[in-house]
């Protein structure tokens, strides 16, 4: 089931290799490992695309082709996932993650209005910045370990039932 899902969700793969933001990679997108979809590939696009979503960083897409290329894993569903923080779920995921970093911190959280522009970031980066960048940190290594197993699992759960239907109907053929 993993593997026809996500087939019937991604894009095909010549139309994202044509992706002018993409032509920064050159070459290294003709590395077939990068498209293939597999229980090692996709366990660790998702570890990776949910790591570089809670990082709060410009270009997530870029950074997650950039660690596909690295790590040899299912490049179009490391730059999906990072889409789990998009502009409507960055604040509340972001705030969350501050929130934790300030507690491990065992700092009282601020009173403040969270802002989508570059500028409000920089000038809160003193006052909030360490416990947010910690509370991110803490949640992309959380959810990125958690989303490695978790499509692992779902993978050799899929593997057996399918296993177990051509036992059966072998079964049944004869």
């Amino acid at each position: 089931m993993p593997k026809k899902l996500i087939q019937r969700c991604l894009p095909d793969h010549h139309k994202i290799k044509s992706q002018k933001s993409l032509k920064i990679f050159g070459t290294l997108l003709h590395d077939p490992n990068l498209w293939h979809l597999n229980r090692k590939s996709v366990a660790g696009a998702f570890a990776l695309g949910l790591f570089n979503a809670f990082m709060p960083v410009p270009f997530q897409m870029w950074l997650s082709a950039a660690g596909a290329i690295l790590f040899r894993v299912n490049l179009p569903l490391s730059v999906v996932i990072v889409w789990l923080t998009n502009p409507v779920t960055i604040p509340p995921i972001f705030f969350g993650c501050y929130l934790l970093g300030a507690t491990v911190l065992g700092i009282e959280p601020l009173d403040f209005q969270f802002q989508l522009s570059a500028e409000w970031l920089l000038q809160s980066m003193s006052t909030i910045g360490p416990a947010l960048l910690l509370g991110c940190f803490i949640c992309a290594t959380f959810f990125s370990i958690v989303g490695y197993f978790l499509m692992t699992i779902l993978w050799r759960i899929s593997v057996r039932k399918n296993w177990q239907k051509r036992q059966t109907s072998r079964e049944d053929k004869n």
